[in-house]
């Protein structure tokens, strides 16, 4: 399961991204994610875990998210 820090986190606007541990591009989430995990919003600078999703778009989102 990769962990990264959560970069920003907009609760309004409903999605954020996290910068990955292992670097690469920066990984977006969607608030319906942070919900399904029982979260109400991430905090900035705060150590997750996750697994990545193919989009229907082909990009890849966060799911399945841990706090560490």
């Amino acid at each position: 399961m990769p962990t990264g820090t959560v970069k920003w986190f907009n609760t309004t606007k409903g999605y954020g991204f996290i910068a990955p541990d292992d670097g690469g591009k920066d990984v977006f989430v969607h608030i319906s994610a942070v919900e399904r995990a029982g979260m109400t919003g991430l905090a900035d600078n705060m150590k997750i875990a996750y697994e990545l999703r193919e989009g229907r778009d082909g990009r890849s989102s966060a799911t399945d998210l841990k706090a560490l």
